[in-house]
């Protein structure tokens, strides 16, 4: 690391070292590094060129299927390699010119999912012990015994006049349109809390891009524009990453930027309180105190502005609140000098980024959990939307907001329902940790069942209150691969499929790109997927519902679209924006296809805003209400501040021009937040309530007197996503010892050496790791990487601990009180030799 770049090794790691102790691994060089034209070579073996698999009676594959990875958003091809039907390789789509035919680690991990005997293969029922514990007692039932159990809870909790106690949270491991199948689910049955997985991964970049812009998606493709026959991101001349670790969380769309900088020389200047395999790779790494990135936005905004680096004619033409953006700043006395006492780095360097930014058109930025999980969050991204609108970087090829967030690129729609369904009442507040909140303290109403698709033991802040409620709610079904740390608190448990077992469409790519997959294996045991479970539990409702005819479910709930096709060509022939993705036209690409694609004509929409015929005719496909619009906003322009947004965010305690506050954990005495115990209606978030909050309240620091350190939590390698890796051997293999980083000096103080089991505490309680000593971090702060948890029996194979989660150490007060983020990225804390 010497000279600060990292080899395409570093993020793209072949099997065939381990293929002897995982034989479902690649046996093909497939990370064999691009031309510098960007191509990928043929795949070779590491024996001097020679593929020892041609030929092989047991390696040579009889069936390929075309699957995908459900890792992450860079939604890679897997060639799934069959032989008898069992999975013996997985290989890349070299076809796909931003794939290149390259994988991550974690591809390997697909097979893993599916050859694991710690799988759930039957549904099974509590009967007996304590929630949450161990010890718990579980006997294996049949589907429509456990479907009927739940039918039975739900109705007798409608019947009483408490449909509203009833709630669901998903997560990202869903087919795309789950979330359609269970909202409908929900409307049938009268609640308003279905819920996503956003607020714990990424919804407030996409909030304030649909304030700002009009759509809350992110803004560029990776590739080229079909359009306009120009590569989009890979055009960009500046790179400007704010908390976004590319190499770790999204390792093959980032090799694609990295050959393309090659061919450009952009520049790439990464904002990270630590030194990541992404800020290795940059030509300026700057490590603010953690949660003051808002401080350097607002910053490099005053500097452009006053140094007449901003797009004069884009913003006379587009843009609405310029004045009133440039006399805010100057009042709030945002000068890089500021930013330097707040975020701890020098003006200089904030005036050489923001200039460099400016200058070097295209440009584009990308962001991901590092600026989501910050209680500013919304504003911060915000301010981020007005850097790219005021340097003209938005609505063009190469630039743009790249904001990682979590909407499926738009609504999937189903056919209108028949029949009268109940009103909603009022849901709860938008936040990941307020299930816990209404189920132990009834406010503004308790929660009495709740169904997830994820595992909010790991995922939500604040662990031990989490315990304390899911130990207490009356009823809970989990849905899972494996016996993670939910299942034991559950009443209910429902085996799913792996991503292998499935056909569809799955995940997505981060700009708005989808493409189709194939089952490549049969279902593991009598797991069945997320939609078929709420289609068969909609028929089970039917079979007990005494108040609706049986047609009210199924009718509205059809059994025939647990067969992915039929309901995909649904939401194709309803959705707008859709009608071009078919499932025989995604079939057909090596690449995916992105949304808006409003025909079977278009090849997608690459550039949002675009000033080009193709986006002014998917803007119209969307919404006749569009015609003419550049920007999807009520005026048709990029709103930095009006008086409808500003009027809308006051009662929340906000307003359209952010100023600054942060974290009361952060070092120092700062502006911070408060919150009233009121609940108003969330501007952000329609439907939902809110606490409003006061910002600028000035933090006291007295936390700092015991623990003076500031602690971040996030991914824990390449190796790993969400908890579910660590229930695969290579995961466990690679990396299933938690390493706290920490720096040398902070290590000194604490008596700690590197490889020293540590623990962690913060006002909320402790977790354990071992030290890492590593200089790539500021002084002043810990990264602890979470997905760890108490449950994960697969790391008893090779000795390693069993950990408490991560989240133990949040403090789940403090979150973005619009879009529901949590403050994952700084609390107080200190490091003790264990």
């Amino acid at each position: 690391m010497s000279n600060g770049k990292l080899s395409r090794r570093h993020f793209f790691k072949t099997a065939t070292a381990t293929s002897a102790a995982f034989p479902a691994l690649s046996l093909m060089g497939l990370d064999a590094p691009c031309a510098t034209d960007g191509t990928h070579p043929e795949p070779k073996t590491k024996m001097a060129g020679f593929d020892f698999t041609k030929q092989s009676g047991a390696l040579q594959p009889d069936k390929i299927v075309d699957s995908a990875c459900q890792f992450c958003n860079s939604n890679c091809r897997l060639k799934v390699h069959l032989k008898d039907g069992r999975v013996i390789d997985v290989q890349g789509e070299p076809e796909d010119p931003v794939q290149a035919g390259g994988l991550c680690v974690k591809a390997q991990m697909m097979t893993q999912l599916v050859y694991n005997r710690h799988r759930l293969t039957r549904p099974m029922k509590r009967i007996g012990g304590e929630k949450g514990s161990p010890e718990s007692k579980f006997e294996p039932c049949s589907w429509d015994d456990a479907l009927d159990l739940i039918a039975q809870k739900f109705l007798a909790l409608r019947d009483a006049g408490e449909a509203r106690a009833i709630a669901n949270k998903t997560s990202g491991r869903l087919q795309r349109g789950t979330g359609s199948v269970i909202g409908r689910f929900f409307t049938l049955l009268g609640s308003p809390n279905d819920t996503d997985v956003g607020p714990v991964c990424n919804d407030a970049g996409g909030n304030a891009l649909a304030w700002t812009f009009g759509l809350g998606n992110f803004t560029n493709g990776y590739g080229k524009d079909g359009n306009t026959g120009r590569e989009d991101l890979g055009s960009s001349r500046f790179f400007l990453f704010l908390g976004t670790n590319q190499a770790e969380t999204h390792p093959v769309t980032f090799a694609y930027l990295l050959r393309a900088r090659e061919k450009t020389k952009a520049k790439l200047a990464v904002i990270d309180p630590r030194l990541t395999p992404t800020g290795a790779q940059a030509d300026e790494w700057l490590a603010p105190k953690p949660h003051t990135d808002l401080a350097l936005v607002l910053a490099m905004l005053q500097h452009i502005i006053a140094k007449n680096l901003h797009d004069t004619k884009f913003v006379a033409k587009w843009v609405l609140g310029f004045d009133e953006l440039k006399a805010h700043l100057q009042e709030g006395g945002y000068t890089p000098e500021w930013a330097e006492r707040v975020s701890g780095v020098p003006s200089a360097r904030i005036k050489a980024i923001a200039e460099g930014y400016a200058k070097a058109k295209p440009a584009a930025i990308f962001c991901n959990a590092g600026i989501s999980h910050q209680l500013n969050a919304f504003d911060t991204y915000r301010a981020l939307a007005f850097l790219a609108t005021i340097t003209g970087n938005i609505g063009i090829n190469g630039g743009g907001c790249n904001f990682m967030h979590n909407t499926w690129p738009g609504a999937l729609n189903l056919p209108p329902i028949v029949g009268d369904t109940p009103k909603k009442p009022p849901a709860l507040p938008v936040g990941p940790d307020w299930f816990a909140e209404s189920i132990l303290s009834k406010r503004p109403y308790p929660l009495r069942a709740i169904v997830t698709e994820g595992n909010p033991l790991i995922a939500c802040a604040n662990s031990r209150k989490v315990q304390a409620a899911f130990k207490e709610l009356e009823f809970y079904v989990y849905t899972g691969l494996f016996m993670e740390e939910a299942a034991w608190y559950a009443d209910v448990i429902l085996p799913v499929r792996s991503g292998f077992e499935m056909d569809g469409v799955y995940m997505r790519r981060d700009d708005r790109s989808i493409r189709w997959q194939h089952a490549a294996v049969p279902p593991v045991g009598e797991s069945r997927t997320d939609i078929e479970i709420w289609i068969d539990l909609a028929a089970a409702m039917a079979r007990r519902d005494k108040k609706n005819p049986a047609e009210y479910w199924t009718g509205n709930l059809r059994p025939e679209w647990k067969n992915y096709g039929k309901l995909w060509a649904e939401f194709v022939a309803r959705t707008p924006g859709v009608g071009g993705m078919t499932q025989a036209r995604l079939e057909e690409r090596a690449e995916p296809l992105r949304w808006p694609c409003p025909d079977e004509k278009s090849p997608g929409i690459s550039t949002l805003y675009l000033d080009h015929k193709s986006w002014y005719s998917a803007a119209e496909a969307l919404d006749p209400g569009n015609t003419g619009k550049r920007f999807l906003t009520p005026s048709g322009k990029v709103e930095i501040t009006t008086p409808d947004l500003d009027a809308a965010l006051r009662p929340a305690g906000h307003a359209a021009l952010p100023m600054y506050y942060t974290h009361p954990e952060v070092t120092g005495r700062n502006p911070s937040i408060a919150y009233d115990e009121e609940l108003i209606p969330n501007p952000v978030n329609p439907g939902s309530v809110t606490q409003r909050v006061r910002l600028g309240v000035l933090s006291d620091g007295k936390v700092h007197a015991k623990f003076p350190l500031m602690g971040m939590i996030g991914r824990a390698s390449v190796v790993h996503f969400a908890g579910v890796t660590q229930w695969t051997h290579f995961g466990k293999q690679m990396n299933g010892v938690r390493l706290v980083q920490l720096h040398p000096r902070a290590a000194k103080r604490a008596g700690v050496a590197n490889g020293d089991r540590i623990i962690v505490e913060s006002p909320r309680g402790t977790v354990t790791g071992t030290a890492l000593v590593w200089d790539g971090i500021r002084e002043d702060t810990v990264f602890i990487p979470n997905s760890f948890g108490p449950a994960q029996a697969l790391g008893d194979e090779f000795g390693l601990p069993r950990y408490d989660t991560a989240n133990t150490l949040i403090d789940d007060r403090y979150f973005d009180n619009l879009s529901g983020q949590q403050a994952y990225k700084c609390f107080a804390c200190r490091v003790i030799k264990a």
